[in-house]
């Protein structure tokens, strides 16, 4: 877990290596700052961006496949340039973007038949991987409250985000669960605050 501080810090990080690319064209990993010893530990992590309550991009780590630090800088860079379903930020747009940082913990496999997955996920508190053969699709843990879904709409638009019909959690697709500790600024460039998506999603029952 990530205290207040060090998720401030993680979205500052996130913010700063893309700002820096519109101004320099220069990379950062964040090796240039110094940090609390958590960013140099293996963590997964995607950065969410939003211009005016909608997404702007949206890519990370699904795994703890590198150094947290890293992750963040990768997945800032990628967001803001690599996400294929939206032109690259410009710098005068980045005075209208809200950077998220979502902090994930190792995805682990629902071993559990089919018809009970739906009441093994908790809305508020999962993410979800859904995976069969070289398709693999993901949905962060504030994607269902923030959507209003249930836990079977979760598991259908997983199925979809990964190209795969909405039912495939039920016709043999594996399903991958997760938790993420979630940092956003409230306004672009402005407070960051850790989000309660938990609460969210028992005000929308």
């Amino acid at each position: 877990m990530l205290t207040e501080e060090e998720g401030k810090t993680a979205v500052h990080l996130a913010r700063d290596a893309i700002e820096t690319y519109l101004r320099t064209g220069e990379m950062i990993d964040g090796s240039e700052m110094q940090l609390p010893s958590i960013f140099d530990e293996p963590r997964g992590v995607f950065v969410t961006l939003n211009k005016s309550g909608e997404l702007r991009g949206c890519i990370g780590h699904p795994y703890a496949d590198s150094p947290l630090k890293h992750a963040i800088t990768d997945s800032a860079i990628s967001a803001g340039f690599r996400d294929p379903r939206f032109p690259p930020v410009r710098i005068d747009e980045m005075t209208f973007v809200t950077v998220e940082v979502t902090v994930l913990t190792q995805p682990r496999q629902m071993d559990v038949e089919p018809e009970d997955l739906p009441s093994s996920i908790e809305i508020g508190r999962h993410g979800l991987i859904v995976k069969s053969g070289y398709r693999q699709g993901l949905l962060l843990p504030q994607v269902a409250p923030e959507n209003k879904m249930d836990e079977v709409e979760f598991l259908s638009h997983t199925c979809l985000k990964a190209g795969l019909p909405p039912d495939a959690w039920s016709e043999g697709a594996e399903v991958y669960c997760f938790e993420g500790q979630i940092f956003s600024e409230k306004d672009p460039n402005g407070e960051v605050f850790e989000k309660d998506i938990r609460e969210k999603a028992c005000l929308n029952e």
